[in-house]
């Protein structure tokens, strides 16, 4: 989703909603009959898709990183598959070193470091793609709603924080359809904790997938370089579509956030923006700090005296209990080899 999401998303009894409420029905049933109904093509590797019950962030793309790296721990060959949100192409393409987000989008960037990534409208094609490349497990980033393609496994990311909002369908909520419809198509819940106690739209995801007999797994977002940001007094700037986890992540670290900056999801920075910020990070003595997937958007398109000033947040997910992601992955293969038997 690009922008910011509408406030009244995250409040209870907002007479937006209200007023929204018939036209998030007739969403609500198109949605759910697409998800019920739409043809997917069985490709020829188990499918993981890393998705989410709502429109913006919730920390897919760690997860789906996390689950590589498992992957690969157990001997196998992992693909990312993506449509990449955002980009200004529509053709399929392996991302290389040296692509840019706005050819491939952001996300992939971050994935195609851990292991190789495909963006593709046609999901099928690019799944077909990664095969060839000698991936014997593909994870879909993304996709749950729309996916083309045959899901062995669907692990639905939960933000901890803000669960589901006011837990309406879109345009009255952040729901991209029914949260009953939904869960018939999931296989587990990843609830992703913050600071926080959990939301009480997380709670309610939870209950629901136990009412579905769907198992619920925790994981949480860990720094990668907390040196780099410890003692710090930082001007953080985000693009993403739940930045306060962000600003909230850098001070568990141990950085002062003196600034915050909170731009739309997938934020296409102006060349003023950014030089108001390195301004004002000079002007006061401040450190700027971002985002991975804000970092990889700025390749290309930032001066290279702004990048080399620039820190990076960088957080890793770690999966509750630690063998969830070995037990997902055999699942999927597992519901794999009873889909083509």
């Amino acid at each position: 989703m690009n922008g910011r999401a509408p406030p009244f998303w995250w409040a209870e009894g907002a007479w937006q909603a209200q007023a929204l409420a018939p036209l998030a029905a007739l969403y609500g049933v198109v949605a759910r009959r697409r998800m019920d109904r739409a043809p997917r093509v069985a490709v020829g590797a188990p499918v993981i898709c890393v998705g989410n019950f709502t429109l913006g962030g919730s920390g897919k793309t760690p997860a789906a990183i996390a689950l590589a790296h498992a992957a690969k721990r157990m001997g196998l060959k992992p693909g990312f598959l993506s449509r990449g949100h955002g980009r200004r192409t529509r053709d399929l393409r392996l991302v290389e070193v040296g692509d840019d987000a706005r050819s491939v989008g952001d996300e992939p960037l971050l994935l195609a470091a851990h292991a190789p990534t495909a963006v593709a409208a046609d999901r099928a094609a690019g799944a077909a793609t990664l095969i060839e490349k000698g991936c014997d497990l593909l994870i879909m980033d993304d996709g749950f709603q729309s996916a083309r393609i045959a899901i062995d496994y669907a692990l639905i990311v939960v933000d901890g924080d803000r669960g589901m909002g006011n837990a309406r369908v879109f345009p009255a909520g952040p729901l991209r359809a029914p949260l009953a419809a939904q869960m018939a198509h999931a296989d587990a819940l990843l609830v992703l904790k913050g600071g926080r106690a959990p939301a009480k739209g997380a709670e309610l995801a939870v209950r629901t997938a136990a009412r579905a007999g769907r198992p619920v797994f925790g994981a949480s977002l860990k720094p990668v370089n907390r040196r780099t940001i410890a003692g710090r007094r930082l001007l953080a700037f985000a693009g993403i579509g739940n930045p306060q986890k962000f600003f909230a992540g850098l001070e568990a670290a141990g950085g002062s956030v003196v600034e915050r900056r909170a731009f739309g999801d997938h934020h296409d920075y102006a060349s003023a923006e950014l030089a108001a910020l390195a301004a004002q990070a000079d002007g006061e003595g401040l450190v700027l700090v971002t985002t991975a997937k804000d970092r990889a958007r700025l390749e290309g398109l930032a001066e290279p005296a702004f990048l080399e000033k620039l820190l990076v947040f960088e957080v890793a997910a770690r999966f509750e209990p630690p063998q969830a992601p070995q037990r997902i992955i055999e699942a999927a293969r597992a519901a794999w080899r009873r889909r083509v038997l």
